[in-house]
């Protein structure tokens, strides 16, 4: 796949895969196109994604349509107070048949993760999943297990206003390529909604569209996609405007550089061309950076968002121009 010519025909094909896993989704989860998008972007990139809501939106539900659309293994850890690193990434015991140490694996063995409510957890219990994020590996008692292929993390998180909710890390968020709400549904669709579950949940029937082998081919082929050197320069001076704005604590790392690329990548897969505008960058900037941004105490008491701070930041760089004529 590395030395692959990438054409049009076959970015559109695998771009169709994502049509169908996004159509199978819709089966069940209703009315949120937007945020379905996102976490595909999110998934065929391979970036984790966030997602903070209040329960009963629709978090898992969306998890569970996405994992049994591509068939992948799915693992769920229900995130609480009392649970330890030990339980996400596995810990070494005696065996007393063996008469030996072995490794038991841990709850984050599988495909496809769904960390629920992560910030119930401490801290502590949080930072297990860092090491697998990053590398998609897990290291035990100074021995290294890799993860499964394709690996894929979908967190939710509760408001923090909510009781016995912790504060994510800023190590924590970053990780996570791509955060998004959910929102309530009008009232349109929550009748639909209604009338799908009346009977029996949709869910149990829904099936696969596609493979794990499909996925890590699409993922590979995002990661093909041209990038003009203008569009990197674009990408970086989004950053640096970031560490410069007064409004911003922590400004933008360089991982949230690369995030943006690689969504940046899908997005144009998802409009079936093989190389980046800069349209698509601007897209896919506020799902990939706002959950980043630190704001200053300034900010705070004026009440500006994130959102708001984005829009900003990318009305204030210049948008570089003839990138579609030169990539053609």
């Amino acid at each position: 796949m590395d030395n692959i010519e990438l054409s049009e025909k076959l970015v559109t094909e695998k771009a169709y895969v994502v049509e169908r896993i996004s159509a199978n989704i819709s089966k069940v989860f209703v009315g949120k196109e937007f945020q379905v998008r996102t976490l595909l972007i999110g998934f065929i990139s391979g970036l984790h994604v966030l997602i903070e809501d209040i329960p009963g939106v629709g978090k898992t539900t969306l998890a569970r349509c996405l994992s049994r659309s591509v068939n992948l293994d799915f693992g769920r850890i229900q995130f609480t107070p009392d649970l330890l690193p030990g339980d996400i990434v596995g810990m070494t015991v005696w065996s007393n048949d063996k008469r030996e140490f072995i490794f038991k694996e841990g709850a984050i063995m599988h495909q496809f993760i769904l960390a629920d409510e992560l910030n119930r957890a401490s801290p502590r219990t949080q930072s297990s999943l860092l090491e697998a994020m990053q590398e998609g590996n897990v290291t035990v008692d100074g021995k290294t297990y890799a993860l499964l292929d394709p690996f894929f993390v979908i967190a939710t998180q509760n408001p923090v206003s909510f009781v016995g909710s912790f504060l994510l890390p800023e190590a924590q968020v970053d990780r996570f390529g791509v955060s998004f709400s959910i929102g309530y549904l009008d009232e349109e669709h929550e009748v639909l909604m209604l009338d799908r579950f009346a009977a029996k949940n949709p869910l149990f029937e829904l099936e696969p569209v596609a493979q794990p082998k499909d996925i890590i081919e699409i993922r590979q082929i995002v990661r093909q996609i041209h990038v003009e050197d203008s569009i990197k320069h674009y990408i970086v001076q989004l950053a640096s405007a970031s560490r410069q704005d007064r409004s911003i604590k922590l400004g933008l790392s360089p991982r949230s550089c690369q995030h943006l690329l690689l969504a940046a990548q899908a997005e144009a897969l998802l409009k079936k061309r093989n190389y980046v505008i800069p349209e698509d960058v601007m897209k896919v900037a506020q799902p990939v950076l706002a959950h980043r941004l630190v704001l200053s105490a300034e900010a705070k008491i004026e009440n500006k968002t994130p959102d708001q701070i984005i829009t900003k930041i990318k009305q204030s760089v210049p948008i570089p121009s003839g990138v579609g004529d030169k990539a053609k």
